[in-house]
């Protein structure tokens, strides 16, 4: 798979997707590297946060996602001592080279596994649909949550809406809706 970097000077947060496969075995060594790796970074100017997607079955590739807010911050910790001396501990445990994708701002909604990771949607495509999509939610949400947050503060609100919606999004409502549209979206 190839990989798509963003260039210095990019503005917006940057996150990037590894997929290995572990040596049937290996699981719980891989397990505890995953740990051990996204304690390292965690100190790192800049880390957002890491989240790992294990596989369903035996066998299976586990992800991790990282996070960073800028291009400059992720590529120090790319070219990290650190980080060379996590991957090296990697040799005998997994299978094969990462599939690595890197993405900036709002194309992270936009991903799609089937796509090459160098499609991008257009930007006013990308506006339309995100509009489109955070209007619905944004009213469903608040039809099904005032009779439960009413009497809060408004920040709590607002907080618990905008919580909900990108958990929302994110998850479940972007996957699908960029599943549906991708023959419009990467046109």
């Amino acid at each position: 798979m190839s990989e798509v970097f963003a260039r210095p000077g990019d503005e917006g947060p940057v996150t990037v997707s590894l997929a290995r496969r572990p040596r049937p075995g290996r699981e719980a060594d891989y397990e505890a590297w995953i740990s051990g790796v996204i304690a390292a970074a965690s100190p790192f100017p800049g880390h957002q946060g890491a989240s790992v997607l294990r596989p369903r079955a035996p066998g299976g590739e586990y992800v991790i996602i990282y996070r960073f807010d800028t291009y400059a911050h992720c590529r120090a910790w790319e070219e990290s001592a650190q980080r060379a001396e996590w991957l090296a501990k990697l040799d005998d445990m997994v299978e094969g080279d990462a599939a690595v994708k890197r993405v900036t701002g709002l194309e992270t909604w936009f991903d799609l596994p089937e796509v090459p990771a160098a499609a991008k949607p257009a930007p006013h495509k990308m506006a339309l649909v995100l509009i489109v999509v955070v209007f619905v939610i944004v009213l469903l949400l608040n039809l099904a949550l005032v009779p439960f947050i009413a009497g809060w503060p408004l920040p709590l609100r607002i907080l618990t809406v905008a919580v909900i919606q990108v958990l929302l999004m994110t998850y479940v409502v972007m996957p699908q809706v960029t599943r549906l549209l991708k023959g419009w979206l990467f046109r």
